[in-house]
């Protein structure tokens, strides 16, 4: 096969200089690593695990507010849900102002994993970002601030133009 025309020095567009590319792949990586801790001790997937780790932290929650804090889409919630539920790791019960939908919480089971897991998670984290030096941090966690912030407003922003369109 003939390579493109043009230097790869012209190109516009670098897929490895592309900030949203680079925070894909950087994500990815640390999910993957971090993953393995959870994956292989627990038998959880990232669904599984942000799920127990948000009921962990609230104690009880509606599917929907789990989706939201985690940024998971509800199809996901609600299997992770079920998983856990199957695994006796959480339980569920009717919400009686809204029959739609129940408040969930852990089980003694599921707590002592959040327990067990919540260590070897925090010293991950701690390995991870020893790599920014402490007086880089203030600068790098308001940089994380607004990057999530832009990325936010950007959603909505494409997402009005998508509705706008329709």
């Amino acid at each position: 096969e003939q390579a493109p025309a043009g230097a790869p020095d012209e190109a516009p567009l670098k897929l490895e200089e592309f900030l949203p590319y680079r925070l894909n792949v950087l994500a990815s990586l640390v999910s993957q690593a971090l993953s393995r801790i959870y994956v292989e001790r627990y038998s959880l997937g990232v669904p599984e695990w942000r799920v127990l780790v948000t009921l962990g932290q609230f104690g009880v929650m509606t599917g929907k507010a789990i989706g939201s804090h985690s940024h998971m889409h509800k199809t996901k919630v609600s299997r992770a849900v079920a998983e856990l539920e199957k695994r006796k790791l959480i339980g569920r019960r009717a919400n009686r102002a809204d029959l739609r939908e129940s408040f969930l919480s852990l089980t003694p089971a599921g707590r002592t994993i959040y327990e067990e897991l919540a260590p070897g998670a925090l010293d991950f984290a701690r390995r991870l970002s020893e790599v920014v030096s402490p007086a880089d941090r203030p600068a790098f966690e308001r940089a994380m601030e607004r990057l999530t912030e832009r990325s936010r407003a950007l959603a909505d922003e494409v997402a009005r133009m998508g509705a706008d369109s329709e």
